[in-house]
C-alpha cells in the first residue's frame, strides 16, 4: 500500500497543506491551521515548498513538479486549460468554456475548476466572473484576491476586468 505524506507550509496567503504520494505531488490546498506533520517529509515536498516560496517572492511564474491529481477525464481537460492561463492574467468562466470547445459546458467547467486539487500550481484562481467579479475559490475569496493582486504586482499589470 502506498503511503501519503502531508507537509504544512505557512505562505503569505496562509497555511498550505501539501500531499505527496510516492513520486508525485497529489494535492496543495489552503487550510486554516497547520496540522501535525508526518514524521518523514519526502524530498519532493521540500521541492514543492521551495517552488511555492519562489512563486510568493515573484521569482517563479510556472511550476515544474511531477503532479498526479485525482479527477475525471473532463476535470483533467479543464485543469490542462487552466495551466495555459498566463501568470498575471485572468479569464472568465465563459472564456474557459469556449477554450474547452463548447460554451455550454460553463457550469461543468466551473465545477471542475472548483475541484482543482492543486491550488496555485494549477492556477484556478485566474478564472473570474464575466463582469470581473471574484466568484468562488476553495481557499476563500480573500486568498483568491491576494493571489491575483500578488501576480499583478509582480507583472505590473492590473487585473483584467470584463
Amino acid at each position: 500500500m502506498t503511503e501519503s505524506y502531508f507537509s504544512y507550509h505557512f505562505s503569505p496567503a496562509g497555511w498550505l497543506e501539501i500531499k505527496v504520494l510516492e513520486k508525485y505531488v497529489q494535492a496543495v490546498s489552503f487550510v486554516e491551521n497547520k496540522k501535525e506533520n508526518s514524521s518523514h517529509q519526502p524530498l519532493l515536498a521540500k521541492v514543492c515548498i521551495r517552488q511555492l516560496d519562489e512563486y510568493f517572492t515573484g521569482k517563479r511564474k510556472k511550476f515544474d513538479l511531477p503532479v498526479l491529481p485525482s479527477g475525471t477525464t473532463f476535470q483533467f481537460h479543464v485543469w490542462n486549460e487552466l495551466d495555459k492561463i498566463p501568470y498575471g492574467e485572468t479569464i472568465s468562466y465563459h472564456e474557459l468554456a469556449i477554450r474547452l470547445g463548447d460554451e455550454k459546458v460553463i457550469r461543468a467547467a466551473a465545477h471542475a475548476n472548483a475541484k482543482n486539487p492543486l491550488a496555485i500550481i494549477i492556477p484556478c484562481h485566474r478564472v473570474i466572473g464575466s463582469d470581473g467579479s471574484l466568484t468562488g475559490y476553495a481557499g476563500g475569496l480573500k486568498r483568491k484576491q491576494w493571489l491575483l493582486d500578488h501576480e499583478a504586482k509582480v507583472t505590473g499589470k492590473y487585473r483584467k476586468l470584463f
